[in-house]
């Protein structure tokens, strides 16, 4: 539950959705979301590293290995989320 409460909170998933394939730096990050205040951004960057799901390094925001396996099972949920799409459309 504890997962699905922080995968809830706005912009959480763009976030990780953005750090997918390169760090990037706060005001890249900033940028990239479109329209996230820099106070929210702060928040949420740090409720992802409290839950070890991205860090800081040299480069920036970097997603780390947990982070990287959850977006790898995020990947499972697209192709089922496909799916249903597609069977509500035949309704």
């Amino acid at each position: 539950m504890a997962l699905i409460d922080l995968m809830g909170r706005r912009w959480i998933l763009r976030i990780l959705w953005e750090l997918r394939g390169q760090a990037l730096t706060f005001r890249a990050l900033q940028e990239a979301c479109g329209g996230i205040s820099p106070s929210v951004l702060n928040a949420r960057l740090s409720d992802l590293r409290e839950a070890s799901l991205i860090d800081v390094s040299e480069a920036g925001y970097v997603l780390t290995d947990l982070g990287r396996d959850l977006g790898t099972e995020f990947e499972a949920l697209s192709h089922w989320a496909e799916k249903w799409s597609k069977s509500l459309k035949h309704l």
